[in-house]
């Protein structure tokens, strides 16, 4: 059985990963290669999570829909900061300060869903209903690992709690 909550874990163990070999990385090619991949595993995953966890908590945990509108508006804040990096010669100093954003803005919506989210979303979801979007999670990577046919735009969280509702 495949854990929802165990691959998002998976997923945010990497991306700490991911930034430690930022800070390895010795020349531009490396800083490319190690965060192209990086920036894209975030936006597949923001997605991922916004497909199929967040519709389920922001319904029924204790508090869904404040967590849930947090969420969304940390994917946005990471999404931009992306954006933000793809402008900018890598390596430059703009380019790391996108970078250094991001980091920011993931790591606290790390320990906020670690802390709060996941483990509301735990106590409220049956062990079928965790393995049952595990393996939707799953196939989602399948499908969309790439990021082909995802847009990685920004959601109004106020909107996407109104809609999930």
């Amino acid at each position: 059985m495949d854990d929802i909550t165990a691959l998002i874990l998976d997923d945010h163990a990497a991306f700490r990963r991911g930034f430690a070999r930022l800070d390895d990385a010795r020349d531009d090619a490396e800083l490319l290669a190690v965060w192209d991949a990086l920036a894209l595993h975030l936006d597949v995953h923001a997605e991922a999570e916004e497909a199929i966890l967040y519709p389920h908590l922001v319904r029924h945990g204790d508090d869904g829909e404040d967590e849930t509108a947090d969420a969304i508006g940390d994917h946005n804040k990471i999404r931009d900061a992306i954006a933000e990096s793809k402008r900018h010669p890598v390596g430059s100093d703009e380019w790391w300060a996108a970078v250094r954003q991001a980091r920011r803005e993931n790591s606290e919506h790390l320990a906020e869903e670690e802390d709060e989210a996941l483990p509301d979303f735990r106590r409220h979801a049956s062990v079928e209903l965790r393995a049952e979007l595990g393996a939707r999670w799953l196939t989602f990577y399948g499908e969309h690992r790439s990021g082909r046919n995802l847009r990685f735009a920004d959601k109004d969280p106020q909107r996407y709690v109104a809609d999930h509702r």
